[in-house]
């Protein structure tokens, strides 16, 4: 048994990754990209949301796959590169890999220790597969030159995490994963898509009672201060989760709790009780909403498959 090959595209401009974040700080109001979440107390604490009982998500999505699992793995067929996007610690495609029998699994996430453990620990479950790490930022860009041969492959992409695009971003983001697929005919994508409810549902699931999400989303300066130096004060963010009607997503806040200020490579930032820093969005579809934003990447043929009981969605595009 080969051990997993991992590839890491992360070498971006350390410098220039400052800059970014340092100017979305100094904005107003004030942000960090949501990548910065996922160092590995960040995943650890998302391992623990998805196991939360307001966080219906995964449940929804894990329900919904086991019992359309023959139909769906039918629709795809065998053989393909199994491209896990956001693969995180791969449990939610190890259970496909007895159906879809791939010819190579390749794990795509920014957090490179996360998915070199979990292909370590997949690796003797399945010693025939070739299994491929690739660390990459893909909401900047989706590396895989050179990496996928000319096969058919399946893109991968559960959990709902489209939704921390914007709907445009979305649609840019998947016209890239559509040009993969063209590149390689008989390749598609199956994606997980979370739907409009009632808002106190959505309230409940970025806002749970035990303040996992609180931890998570706080996590985020723990982890700039780790690694750029900064000096935030956690203990003087709260958490605020809640779903915007108006603009169809989910919104996460770190809100200041008091005066505060934090030096920022040669500039004050100054936060008053009630600023914000803005964390993450998480857009939710009506079905029709996100067959359009796959038309506009470029697929032209669609199946969806339904949860029961909650508006949840799996697409299968090509």
């Amino acid at each position: 048994m080969d051990r997993p090959l991992l590839v890491n595209r992360l070498a971006f401009d350390a410098e220039a990754e400052r800059r970014e974040l340092v100017a979305g700080l100094l904005r107003d109001p004030a942000c960090i990209a949501p990548k910065y979440f996922y160092d590995e107390l960040g995943c650890a604490l998302y391992g623990a949301i998805c196991r939360l009982p307001e966080y219906y998500p995964t449940r929804t999505e894990i329900a919904l796959f086991q019992s359309r699992r023959l139909e769906i793995a039918k629709a795809i067929g065998h053989g393909r590169q199994f491209v896990d996007l956001g693969a995180g610690d791969c449990c939610k495609a190890k259970g496909w890999l007895p159906f879809l029998e791939p010819a190579r699994y390749v794990a795509v996430d920014i957090a490179m220790h996360e998915i070199a453990a979990a292909l370590e620990k997949l690796a003797p479950d399945f010693p025939a597969l070739e299994l491929v790490g690739v660390a990459t930022d893909f909401s900047r860009a989706l590396e895989l030159d050179g990496i996928l041969s000319d096969t058919p492959a399946l893109f991968f992409y559960p959990g709902s995490s489209i939704g921390n695009f914007t709907p445009a971003e979305a649609t840019a983001f998947l016209a890239h994963v559509h040009r993969y697929c063209l590149a390689r005919p008989g390749s598609s994508l199956l994606i997980g898509v979370d739907g409009k409810k009632e808002k106190s549902l959505l309230d409940a699931a970025y806002d749970d009672a035990l303040g996992v999400t609180a931890s998570f989303n706080r996590n985020a300066l723990r982890h700039v201060n780790a690694r750029f130096g900064l000096g935030f004060d956690v203990s003087g963010f709260a958490h605020v989760g809640f779903y915007n009607e108006a603009q169809g997503r989910i919104e996460m806040h770190l809100e200041s709790v008091r005066d505060q200020s934090v030096h920022l490579d040669g500039s004050e930032r100054r936060f008053r009780p009630g600023d914000r820093i803005h964390t993450e969005n998480s857009y939710k579809y009506t079905p029709a909403e996100f067959e359009a934003v796959l038309a506009g990447a470029g697929f032209g043929s669609v199946r969806r498959w339904d949860a029961e009981g909650v508006a949840y969605s799996v697409f299968l595009a090509s």
